[in-house]
This record gives structure tokens, C-alpha cells and sequence, in this order.
């Protein structure tokens, strides 16, 4: 009798299985593959980073004499070390809301000369002891661009000036001997310079609008491109997560005014999980890709009455994303220990996300920033004794380490999902979201070697997906990187990683077509070969 009841049992379970492949297998996909079919080289720069005299982000964090964990210069070793091995191409400095109230020749020279200064931007005093200097040898010392902003809030155009006279001229006139003064011989070639940080927000010093910053932004770039005309310039994008905001207004008339200035125009979105919706949050990158290729269209459009000589057109610099909503808001937002968000996987699948976005969109996003580095919405973050890498790190590593190239116009066919009206971001418009993919994809194509990063939004069934090879033929074994964690909620903490990267066993791959199952909540990236 028992055999009987086991018998009927497994029957069940096996027509079941038969029946309705959704609830008890994992869902099928496809992923085509078209070496031929190409978006344009991703730059480096989109694996860029964010530096802003905030919280404990330089002081405490990159920053911190006399601590046994410095070295004596006064970096912390361990925190450098988890830097380079993030391999940041760029990093932007020194704001952010911080930048529209800088002076930077009072962060230069002798110490114990510098004057200390209140930052209105987040409560708290700066001595100024880490300046222009200071983050110049440590952009040498993690092998990054440097990315400044300069202060057009209660700065001057002359201001401007004298920064990258200062920077980049290497001997004459007076700011270029000034810094040879001080024991810096050889300029320091900064390129990249940002006009003013998001001037079109009334939390902003300074803050303008349209119309004005183009007048006063022109005027900046007039003046600092006559002391070096082979910087870069990047203009303010509007932040357009504002619910008062015109999403894109600000965006149309600074295109207009600036488009024979600037190189660059940035674009910042922060996203949270504020309704705590798993599936509404994993789909909020999709917004940036939404607006991505909104101001493409607005760049597309501006570059048909532009000036610019053999210049190229303008990209787009996503020189501020993250998640941030939970260190957000009231006191968190001020003080010695402001912004200092606790990351766990769901964040980390967003984050990879976002880098899938700026992969996907490679042909105008050409400069990305993590904002930020330490500590402030970061994810390196210290005590006094030691640090952990948050979640977020470890897509960040991986994309940097290995997805070059060209990137591939992928077409993925899988189940999709609608999200119901919910917020962004604090202070967002409400969005509702349509058919979002459970399989989030990105690829690129190097000489043979190709890349594929899939985020599985899905959060609990595994997605067992056909790689498609269209032009030639998989060759050879793929290898196989995973982050993920127990959970969506895991997180990492002092002596405690329970999100992090796993290298998984190695699959052949031969023909033009591959299966692979990608774990629910998870980011995959799988790297072969594709010959002709």
C-alpha cells in the first residue's frame, strides 16, 4: 500500500513537472548574439568614481593622517588597495553640492597654512588639508583620470581660470609657478572639468536657471579653454528627478546655448526601494535608460546646427548614480557621518543594471561616476580599525575588469513583468513601468572574446536561457562569474561577507547555441569566444 502511495506520488510530481514547466523548472529565454550587430566601444570611463567633501568620504575614508592604517602621506593603505583592485578609470571631484562653495586655492600650499571653512553644502568644518594636490597624487597612486567641478556657485569665471592654470600650464604665468612652488614641477594635465554641479536645483548655491547658467556657463568655458584648449568640458544636465521639474526643459535650452562648448552633458539619477517592492525597485534602471536615450535624441537634434570643427558631438556623462534613499533625508544627510547607506544584494543587482545600461548605450554614454567612493554611498566603508566592501562592489569590480570592447546590440526574448505606480527616488515623479525583462543583458565583443552580463531580476525561480550565436560559432569554454547572496536582503558588514563574487565551474560551448540557467537574483557574467 505504501509503494502504491509513493508511486501515485511521483507520478503527480512528474506530470506536473510535465504540465507546468513555470512552477516547478526553471523559465526558458533566449539571448541572440550578433558579432555583426554593434553599438559602439565602450569607454573606460564609465567604470569612473566619486570624491566629494562629504561625510566620511575623504576625511576618514581616502584621507586620514595619523591613523596606523595610513600611509605617510596620509592614505589608508587598505582602502587604496580595495581601490585599485576597483580598478576606477576616472575620478570626479570635489562635488557634488560641495563644489558650489569651493575655493580651491584655500586647499593648496602648506597645511598649517590653509584656512579651515565651514561646508554650507553639509554641515560641518573643512580644514582643506586634503585640496587640489593631494587628490592629484592620489588619482597617480590608484592609477585614475582626474575629474574636476568647478565652483560656479559663489566662484568667478577668474576663479575657473586660475584652476587649470594652475593644473595644466606648466610654467610663465603665475598660478602654473605658484604650483611649481609648492613642489610640483610638471603640470598635472587635468582634462576633464565640469561647469558647476547641478545649478538647476534650488538646493544648489548659486542655483540658476536655464538661460542664466548658459550665459554664465559660456563664459567659464570661453575663458578656460583660452588656457588650455584640449580640456573637456561637461555641462550641467538637468536633474530631472525633481516632481516640479519639466523632465527635460533644462536639458533643451542648455543643449541650444552650449552645444559649440561643452563635450559632455551629465545626468545624475539616485533610485530607492522606498515601498520596499522588490520587483518595482530591480526595474528602476530602465528609467535611466529611458532618459538615456531621450537626451541622445536632444544631442542628435542640437548637433545638427552645431559648430564644432572636427570636434566630437556631445556624449553623456552619468556622472552621479547610485542608490540612495534609506541615509537620506533630515540628519542623515549633514555631519561627520552623513549618507552613509547600507547596501545589500537587491542594490548590488541595481547597480549592475546600471552598468548593463551604460554598456547597452555605449555610442553616446561615454563617462559614468558611482557616486561615491568611501564610506558616503559607497561601496568601500571603514572604522577607525578596519573596512568591508559592501555589495555594490563587486559588480563594479567585475564589470571594470572585464567588460571592454564593442558593445553588442543583444536581443533577448523572456518573460516580462509590470510594475504598478511607485516612486523612483526621493522626490521623484511616480513611474509605472512595462514589460520589464526578468533577464536584465549586456554584451561585448573584443577580438574574439565575448562577454555576456545577465542580471536574473527574477526572485525565485532560476531562468534556464539558449545562447544564440547569429554570426559564427561559440568556441572553446566559457568561464563563469556569479554575485549573489542567501537572499535579496543579505548584506556584508566587519568580518561578515555573505554577498560577493564566486567563480563558478567552467561549461564548453561549440556550435551556435548554448544553454545556461541563471540563478534568481543573481548577476552572471559568462566569458568565451565567439570565431568566424
Amino acid at each position: 500500500m505504501k509503494i502504491r502511495l509513493i508511486i501515485k506520488y511521483f507520478l503527480v510530481l512528474f506530470f506536473a513537472y510535465l504540465l507546468a514547466p513555470g512552477l516547478l523548472q526553471a523559465q526558458n529565454a533566449e539571448i541572440k548574439i550578433d558579432i555583426d550587430r554593434t553599438v559602439g566601444k565602450v569607454n573606460n570611463n564609465i567604470y569612473g568614481n566619486f570624491a566629494e567633501h562629504l561625510g566620511r568620504c575623504i576625511y576618514g575614508g581616502i584621507y586620514d593622517p595619523g591613523s596606523k592604517l595610513s600611509d605617510k602621506y596620509g592614505y589608508r593603505n587598505d582602502v587604496m588597495q580595495a581601490v585599485k583592485k576597483l580598478h576606477v578609470s576616472i575620478l570626479r571631484y570635489p562635488g557634488g553640492n560641495f563644489a558650489s562653495n569651493y575655493h580651491w586655492q584655500d586647499g593648496i600650499g602648506p597645511k598649517d597654512q590653509r584656512p579651515a571653512r565651514l561646508n554650507l553644502a553639509w554641515g560641518n568644518l573643512d580644514s582643506n588639508h586634503f585640496g587640489t594636490d593631494e587628490f592629484i597624487q592620489y588619482c597617480r597612486m590608484i592609477g585614475a583620470k582626474p575629474y574636476l567641478t568647478v565652483n560656479m556657485g559663489t566662484g568667478t569665471m577668474s576663479e575657473a581660470q586660475s584652476w587649470v592654470e594652475y593644473c595644466n600650464v606648466k610654467s610663465g604665468p603665475y598660478y602654473a609657478n605658484l604650483r611649481k612652488k609648492y613642489g610640483h614641477s610638471e603640470p598635472y594635465n587635468v582634462k576633464y572639468w565640469s561647469l558647476g554641479n547641478e545649478m538647476d536645483g534650488p538646493w544648489q548655491i548659486g542655483h540658476l536657471d536655464a538661460k542664466d547658467y548658459s550665459k554664465k556657463a559660456h563664459q567659464f568655458a570661453h575663458i578656460m579653454k583660452l588656457t588650455d584648449p584640449s580640456i573637456k568640458l561637461i555641462g550641467d544636465g538637468g536633474a530631472n528627478f525633481r516632481p516640479d521639474a519639466h523632465p527635460y526643459a533644462w536639458d533643451q535650452t542648455v543643449l541650444k546655448n552650449l552645444k559649440n562648448d561643452i563635450d559632455y552633458l551629465s545626468m545624475h539619477m539616485y533610485v530607492g526601494n522606498l515601498n520596499n517592492n522588490y520587483y518595482d525597485f530591480v526595474a528602476t534602471p530602465m528609467v535611466t535608460e529611458q532618459r538615456t536615450k531621450v537626451v541622445k535624441g536632444m544631442i542628435d537634434a542640437a548637433m545638427q546646427t552645431a559648430n564644432r570643427g572636427d570636434r566630437d558631438p556631445i556624449y553623456i556623462a552619468w556622472d552621479e548614480y547610485n542608490v540612495w534613499y534609506r541615509a537620506r533625508g533630515g540628519s542623515k544627510m549633514v555631519g561627520n557621518h552623513a549618507l552613509e547607506e547600507k547596501y545589500n544584494l537587491e542594490d548590488a543587482l541595481v547597480v549592475s543594471e546600471f552598468l548593463n545600461v551604460f554598456v547597452r548605450n555605449a555610442d553616446i554614454v561615454k563617462m559614468a561616476n558611482l557616486a561615491q567612493l568611501v564610506n558616503v554611498i559607497a561601496p568601500i566603508f571603514t572604522s577607525k580599525t578596519g573596512m568591508y566592501l559592501q555589495s555594490i562592489y563587486y559588480p563594479l569590480q567585475l564589470f571594470a575588469e572585464n567588460v571592454h570592447g564593442t558593445s553588442l546590440n543583444v536581443k533577448v526574448n523572456c518573460q516580462t513583468y509590470n510594475t504598478k505606480k511607485f516612486y523612483i527616488g526621493l522626490g521623484e515623479r511616480q513611474k509605472q513601468i512595462s514589460n520589464v525583462p526578468y533577464l536584465d543583458v549586456s554584451a561585448t565583443y573584443d577580438n574574439g572574446k565575448v562577454v555576456i552580463s545577465v542580471v536574473n531580476r527574477n526572485k525565485d525561480k532560476a531562468i534556464t536561457s539558449d545562447l544564440i550565436s547569429e554570426t559564427g560559432h561559440f568556441n572553446g569554454p566559457f568561464k563563469v562569474y556569479q554575485v549573489d547572496g542567501p537572499n535579496v536582503k543579505s548584506k556584508n558588514d566587519f568580518n561578515h561577507t555573505s554577498v560577493k563574487t564566486t567563480q563558478k565551474a567552467d561549461f564548453e560551448a561549440s556550435g551556435q547555441k548554448v544553454s545556461y540557467t541563471f540563478p534568481p537574483h543573481s548577476l552572471t557574467m559568462l566569458i568565451g569566444h565567439i570565431s568566424k
